[in-house]
């Protein structure tokens, strides 16, 4: 039987560092909210696994909304404290 466990315990192929089954990228929210998991005798309970996956990918979303209001924020005091401290900038 696959255990899910395995997928983050240290690799031996990699000298001891966890090494993913494919390449990690982002997942996006329609991926988590898309996501289907194949159905077993004593599995869980569809009903509240799709729940909890529109949960995360909820709280997913903004997370990413707030990260892109700070990195603009972010983009924006550099700028200010950019031309602070040029020389000949009107104070």
């Amino acid at each position: 039987m696959y255990n899910v466990l395995d997928l983050f315990r240290p690799s031996r192929r990699r000298r001891g560092r966890w090494c993913p089954p494919e390449p990690c990228r982002p997942l996006s929210v329609g991926q988590i909210r898309e996501r289907r998991f194949r159905t077993v005798r004593r599995g869980l309970d569809p009903v509240e696994v799709h729940a909890f996956l529109y949960r995360v990918a909820g709280d997913l979303a903004l997370a990413r909304r707030d990260a892109a209001r700070c990195a603009e924020e972010n983009a924006r005091i550099r700028r200010v404290l950019k031309n602070w401290r040029t020389p000949g900038a009107y104070r």
